[in-house]
């Protein structure tokens, strides 16, 4: 099997709408590529932020519920969202984030990268990782950062770096990821294990995985500020046939394929690996741009066709968005 090349996307649960695109597109800078409904339940938004044009490992999904409890972090969820940002750049994300009234942590160091953590307004933990690994990525282009959200381009977030991982059984969850899905392991720092996507992959944002230590963590509990889901990528549909063949074939209960319009996506878990987090492989194609051009990219509710015939019924029902003004 070919490795797994990094993060696709990240899901996770937010409270307002209103509230959550603010937080990630005016103030993080993203770009808002995508407006639909999740798809299990019309009712509400789902809502794609990424890099000008929704590449992925660029990708933050948000299904926001107004009325949404907080939920508690623990086994079974990832424990944060890293972006990736210029070396150089985090006195100016610090200064951002405080003047924006989110709960901002102290500069610290991780392996060698100056890591700034904070506490989105709905409760996620997320951090900024600055590091010249940027200047691969730019030069690949594999992200463009989004520079008509108020960040400069100089300092704008190029994707995710990573994500982090609680880890009961630390050993098995390093054998999935390397065993598995081709991955490296890093280096070792404290109560952490750095794993990343092979050096070939190097290039792409989210190619990041920490795994940390929580021998006797407490089940978490779903709810606004955590994450649902950590999605990889698949190169193709091929590609994603034989993961799902090959994790079957371990004993794996995987789901079947499922049409998210902008990928096709496979599900599974497993409690031994991870705590039972949730994970995703999802293909690259078609991408955000199936259905919209460059220039318009989630400005419109987009459906699936099966809702197409509700569009009114779904659209009285959603709250409006007052989206931000690009220059």
């Amino acid at each position: 099997m070919a490795s797994l090349p990094g993060i696709h996307h990240i899901t996770a649960i937010s409270g307002p709408a209103q509230e959550t695109l603010d937080t990630y597109a005016s103030v993080l800078g993203l770009r808002l590529v995508k407006t639909t409904v999740n798809f299990d339940d019309p009712g509400t938004y789902h809502l794609y932020f990424g890099d000008r044009t929704g590449r992925p490992g660029t990708i933050l999904t948000f299904f926001p519920w107004a009325n949404a409890v907080p939920g508690q972090q623990g086994a079974g969820m990832a424990s944060a969202t890293s972006f990736l940002a210029p070396a150089g750049s985090l006195d100016a994300w610090k200064e951002r984030l405080t003047e924006a009234g989110l709960t901002v942590g102290e500069r610290t160091q991780r392996f060698d990268a100056d890591v700034l953590t904070a506490t989105a307004p709905d409760g996620l933990p997320l951090e900024i990782v600055a590091t010249d690994e940027t200047e691969s990525i730019d030069a690949s282009g594999t992200a463009e950062p989004w520079t008509h959200g108020g960040v400069p381009a100089e300092h704008a977030l190029r994707g995710f770096f990573g994500a982090t991982l609680p880890a009961v059984d630390a050993p098995a969850t390093e054998e999935l990821f390397v065993d598995v899905f081709g991955w490296e392991r890093d280096g070792a720092e404290d109560d952490r294990i750095r794993l990343r996507a092979p050096r070939g992959e190097a290039s792409n944002p989210g190619a990041v995985v920490d795994l940390q230590k929580k021998p006797s963590l407490s089940p978490g509990r779903m709810g606004k500020g955590t994450v649902h889901h950590v999605a990889f990528r698949a190169r193709d549909d091929e590609e994603q046939a034989r993961w799902q063949e090959q994790l079957r074939a371990m004993g794996i209960q995987v789901t079947e394929v499922k049409d998210r319009q902008y990928f096709q996506s496979i599900y599974f878990r497993h409690p031994r690996w991870t705590s039972g987090v949730l994970f995703e492989i999802a293909t690259d194609a078609p991408g955000f741009l199936h259905d919209e051009s460059e220039e318009t990219l989630g400005s419109e509710l987009k459906l699936p066709s099966r809702f197409e015939s509700r569009r009114d019924e779904i659209e009285h029902a959603l709250p409006d968005l007052q989206r931000p003004t690009t220059g």
